[in-house]
């Protein structure tokens, strides 16, 4: 991807064109039974949405082990980080662990969560916390196919898209899908986060 700015409308239209190729290539070679040849492996969570027959797109992205932003995933994908969406994992004063879904330039508001899922605060986990308790690390945290099934909440502006991204449950690779595909399937609240 060296040699033009992604700024630009030519590399926007670039990234779209990309996009549309991988996409189209991955259809194809899973119509012909020849997934093997594409160096994209699946993870737990394209496995799940495979079994339970949703349509998803694996996206590949560059990975900078510097910089696991969103907002660096948003800009490796061409996309608006408005539609790119992380996954945080939190710890309630009553309910325990619980899963918040959010745009990638946003902030979860603690007192929102707290509310949505029925406790009187709720803080971050730590680091350190997030595999034993997901399954996932930081930078590769999908909402799904996580070790146990957390309440989970979804901030409502996903529903403002076509498509949305989330991680697939790996570093340098994203999962696009429809936002009620995913709400449905993984149980989730939708409801005011940020």
């Amino acid at each position: 991807m060296e040699g033009y700015n992604i700024g630009t409308k030519t590399s926007c239209r670039k990234n779209v064109f990309i996009r549309f190729f991988i996409s189209v290539r991955i259809r194809y070679l899973r119509s012909t039974g020849k997934d093997a040849i594409m160096k994209i492996n699946k993870t737990n969570a394209a496995r799940l949405l495979d079994r339970a027959g949703i349509h998803y797109e694996l996206i590949p992205y560059e990975v900078d082990e510097q910089n696991l932003a969103a907002s660096h995933v948003a800009e490796q994908l061409g996309e608006d980080i408005a539609q790119v969406f992380k996954t945080l994992v939190l710890r309630g004063d009553k309910t325990g662990l619980l899963v918040c879904v959010v745009p990638g330039d946003a902030e979860v508001d603690l007192k929102k969560a707290a509310r949505a899922s029925g406790n009187k605060h709720v803080e971050m986990i730590h680091l350190k916390e997030l595999l034993p308790a997901t399954g996932y690390i930081r930078g590769g945290c999908s909402p799904i196919g996580m070790k146990k099934s957390y309440p989970t909440y979804i901030h409502q502006s996903c529903l403002d898209f076509e498509a949305i991204y989330i991680s697939a449950g790996v570093r340098g690779l994203q999962i696009r899908i429809a936002p009620e595909e995913l709400v449905r399937f993984i149980g989730a609240e939708v409801t005011e986060l940020i």
